[in-house]
């Protein structure tokens, strides 16, 4: 758990630096006079308006979901590795963790093809097609190895009942009770 929380932090801290960087340095680059990207409004009409609107939100999205990886995995890191955070902590972290670095990498290879589509103004169509196929295969690849992990841990932890109840049943307690104090709570109409 330890080594995976190390790498996958690695990894979320070089998608926020380039996140980053890629918010502030748009595809095209800016005007000197306005400010505002110079792809944008080149010709007059908003041709290019979705692709920058998919990069901006799929480039902000990855920034900040790659920001929560790294928090969940420095959280992992830093924790007192007691005996109960073994059972529910720290794997809810894990999993929390690496399903939010997906996500990031799956938001960032969006960006990367919408800005592709920016810079070639849709030309080269064919290019801008293998770029996308093999960044969704970059994508799937991650996930399917991940996601064995990520469906160990939640198995483990949510479905184990080796170290008494388990976590779903613990859950399951506290939504009912909380249920159950809301219906004292709630007026019903009376029937006549």
């Amino acid at each position: 758990m330890k080594k995976t929380a190390e790498s996958s932090t690695v990894v979320g801290a070089l998608i926020i630096t380039i996140m980053f960087a890629a918010a502030f340095t748009v595809p095209g680059g800016n005007d000197q006079n306005t400010g505002f990207p110079i792809f944008l409004n080149s010709t007059g009409e908003s041709s290019t308006l979705v692709p920058y609107t998919v990069f901006m939100v799929s480039d902000a999205i990855s920034l900040f979901t790659a920001s929560g990886s790294v928090l969940m995995f420095l959280g992992i890191l830093t924790s007192r590795y007691a005996y109960q955070d073994f059972l529910i902590s720290l794997p809810l972290k894990l999993i929390v963790g690496l399903c939010s670095l997906f996500v990031s990498i799956a938001t960032m290879a969006v960006a990367f093809c919408a800005s592709l589509f920016i810079m070639l103004k849709g030309r080269l169509v064919f290019f801008i097609l293998i770029t996308v196929l093999a960044g969704i295969a970059s994508v799937i690849l991650f996930m399917l190895v991940q996601l064995q992990l990520v469906f160990e841990i939640y198995s483990s932890t949510c479905r184990s009942h080796i170290f008494g109840p388990s976590f779903a049943s613990i859950l399951g307690k506290y939504v009912k009770s909380r249920l159950f104090i809301s219906r004292l709570f709630v007026r019903r109409p009376r029937d006549n």
